[in-house]
């Protein structure tokens, strides 16, 4: 039975702002018959297979907001990309109207030096156990990782792992031998005013690498491809990472292997951005 509180708080997402049997057939995933741990995994791989991360809108100055109406629009409807809030409070929705627990939480990036508190993550609640749902981070994440410290958890071939730091998890990736520090949350709530000013931030900020360069990324097992810039890296899990520089029209002809289908409108446009 839903409490009270957890209804409030499913309004203020407005979480029925998804249609869940669309996104489904969007990830290509069946029907979630309970919200299992094994469900969870599944959906979160699915999810990481379909949808890329990808920057675009906010590259052409026109990304409409983080709205979640907006967001299913452009995810499942138009089958599109995007980023962290957009990958996060999307899964967020689909993942409470299944059942599940789920908390929204905004991490620090790069936590040892520290930078900003702009990254949309998750912790969700499967059958009594907390996992972090880290959906929209890049090509980095493809399974929920549960909030042990210490354990180790292969993500499509690469092992990662969660440390505790008072008051903070750690999500941690192993780079030639050594544990390398993704970012950092908290349990801090969040409500949806708080992502709508970290998109501000993000999508405008020169600072912000979003605002300046492409970035579109993929995962799938045991391959990352990220085209960043003018550059198109590849990296295996078993093998050396490969990196070469693309001009901008090619930048344009790989986004359908990404998954991103531009109208001829939105290419142009972004071909006279990058150029």
């Amino acid at each position: 039975m839903t409490t009270p509180t957890q209804q409030t708080t499913n309004d203020e997402w407005t979480v029925d702002a998804v249609d869940v049997r669309a996104y489904l057939d969007r990830i290509a995933h069946p029907p979630v018959q309970a919200p299992t741990v094994e469900a969870l995994r599944t959906l979160h791989a699915a999810h990481s297979t379909a949808i890329p991360f990808e920057n675009i809108d906010v590259l052409l100055h026109q990304h409409p907001g983080v709205d979640l109406k907006l967001i299913a629009d452009k995810l499942i409807t138009r089958k599109r990309g995007g980023y962290c809030y957009e990958h996060g409070l999307l899964f967020a929705a689909v993942a409470t109207q299944l059942g599940y627990q789920v908390r929204r939480r905004l991490s620090r990036i790069d936590p040892d030096k520290p930078s900003f508190r702009t990254h949309m993550t998750l912790v969700i609640t499967a059958e009594g156990r907390d996992f972090l749902v880290d959906i929209g981070f890049g090509a980095g994440m493809f399974t929920p990782m549960p909030l042990v410290d210490g354990l180790v958890t292969e993500q499509a071939g690469w092992p990662h792992r969660l440390v505790w730091d008072d008051p903070d998890w750690v999500l941690q990736k192993l780079e030639d031998g050594n544990w390398r520090s993704l970012h950092g949350f908290d349990e801090q709530v969040q409500h949806p005013v708080d992502y709508a000013v970290a998109h501000h931030f993000v999508s405008t900020h020169p600072r912000s690498p979003f605002a300046q360069q492409l970035v579109v990324m993929r995962l799938e097992p045991g391959v990352s491809h990220r085209l960043v810039g003018g550059e198109l890296i590849t990296e295996r899990a078993d093998g050396p990472t490969g990196t070469r520089p693309v001009t901008p029209a090619e930048a344009i002809e790989l986004l359908p292997e990404f998954g991103v289908e531009l109208t001829s409108a939105e290419a142009q446009a972004l071909l006279s951005r990058i150029s």
